[in-house]
Parts: structure tokens; C-alpha cells; sequence
């Protein structure tokens, strides 16, 4: 049974291959109720965020330098969201998302990261608070652009060829690789990624899909788990 005493979370999907994952998940555990926003498939946004409890962007292919039509009215309703203290929280494409309303710059990494790699958590009581004990873990990557770290952000995360990998300002968390991760979703993206691994080959962050697929659900297992710490904190901070 639902959550009656919290309005639901709104979580914004670019792309059908690139849900909620393990998030979803997490959020029915804890009786949370979400609502699913289809930008893929030509579904409006809300005119505003008052609605919800938090706000969730989900990765995608695209970048948030695209001329799309609904990016401008996200980055407003991202806006809208730190004003009123609703949390926010971004994968990947939605951290970047996060990064541009909130006054960083979008640009491409030197390197393309896809595949399993270690991230190491900062050493501040803003990284302690997030991650716990934890000081590093096997994230999930596909991208080729970085954020910058927006006014006021706490660096939270790096890996050996992306320094920004997450931050946080107050309740709200960006992260540039992917801690939603479930085994069937890497399934999904190896398949349909096929050809970007393979052009992307020469990258010394690029794994090859049955490198990526090695030990998955180990793999899995264990993201999981930082992802419900993560997880844990972030709802606290969810409005009523």
C-alpha cells in the first residue's frame, strides 16, 4: 500500500531504455508513491513542481546543449523546485540537467567512460552523510560530456578520467554516473549501444559489452546497496 501522507515523486525519463531501475524499486519498498513522466514519448511536463514531493531526471542520450523543445521548461521546473526546497536528484543526463539550471556548464570529457568503474567518495561531512562509510564503489558509466559544479555545490564523488562524477547543494544530489543500475538495464544498453561501444573502443574507459556483463548481477548487488544508502538520505528531505 501506498504512502496517503506524501505527494507523489515525479520522475522524468528521456529515454525507454533509461528508467527509474533500481530507484523504482526503492521507492515501492519504502510504500513511496512516483509518478513516470514519458519526455520520449511526447508527454507534457507539468507547468509546476507544487505538486510533488521530489523531482527525479533520468539519463539519456542526448545532450542538455540540444535546441529540444522541453528542455528549457525542465531546467525552469528544476528552478522551480530549489526555490520551494523540493529535492532533486539527477542520473547522468539529469545531473547535467541539474548542473545547467543551477548555473554550471555542460561540456565533453576528454575521454568516454561506459562500463563498470570505481568512483571514490570525497572526503568532507557532506560526502559522509550521503554515502556513509562507503569510500569508494564500482559506479556505472555511459557518457561523454561532464558537468561543472554548480554555485554552492559540495563535490561528492570522482573516477580517474571524470572529477565531477556527483555533487550535492543541501537536499538536492547530481550524479554523472549511474547508481540506478538493475542487470536487465545493462542488458538494454549494451544491446542498444552496441555500435557506440564499438566506436568508442579506443577510449581507455570504454569496456567491451562482455566486459560489462561479467559478474553482473555482483555487479548489481552491490551498486544497489550504495544506491540505497543514497537513496535513504534523499527521501528524508521529501515535502509534504
Amino acid at each position: 500500500m501506498k504512502r496517503v501522507d506524501i505527494k507523489p515523486i515525479v520522475i522524468f525519463r528521456h529515454a525507454e531504455t533509461e528508467g527509474p531501475g533500481y530507484l523504482a524499486t526503492f521507492l515501492d519498498e519504502q510504500r513511496i508513491p512516483w509518478q513516470l513522466v514519458k519526455i520520449d514519448q511526447g508527454e507534457a511536463l507539468p507547468p509546476s513542481i507544487s505538486a510533488y514531493s521530489g523531482m527525479v531526471l533520468m539519463g539519456g542520450p542526448m545532450s542538455v546543449n540540444d535546441e529540444l523543445p522541453w528542455i528549457p521548461p525542465l531546467l525552469n521546473l528544476i528552478q522551480q523546485a530549489v526555490v520551494a526546497d523540493i529535492p532533486v536528484l539527477g542520473h547522468c543526463l539529469g545531473g547535467q540537467l541539474i548542473s545547467k539550471a543551477l548555473g554550471g556548464v555542460v561540456s565533453r570529457n576528454a575521454v568516454k567512460e561506459i562500463g563498470w568503474g570505481e568512483v571514490s567518495v570525497s572526503k568532507n561531512t557532506t560526502a559522509r552523510h550521503w554515502f556513509g562509510d562507503v569510500e569508494s564503489f564500482n559506479g556505472f558509466h555511459w557518457h561523454g560530456e561532464i558537468f561543472s559544479l554548480p554555485p554552492d555545490a559540495v563535490h561528492l564523488l570522482a573516477s580517474k578520467y571524470c572529477q565531477n562524477q556527483a555533487y550535492a547543494i543541501g537536499k538536492h544530489l547530481a550524479f554523472q554516473c549511474h547508481i540506478e543500475m538493475t542487470a536487465e538495464m545493462v542488458h538494454n544498453w549494451c544491446d542498444v549501444g552496441a555500435d557506440e561501444i564499438v566506436s568508442a573502443s579506443t577510449s581507455p574507459a570504454v569496456q567491451q559489452a562482455d566486459v560489462i556483463r561479467q559478474a553482473l548481477p555482483l555487479h548489481c548487488f552491490f551498486l544497489n546497496k550504495v544506491a540505497s544508502q543514497v537513496y535513504q538520505q534523499w527521501i528524508k528531505g521529501l515535502v509534504n
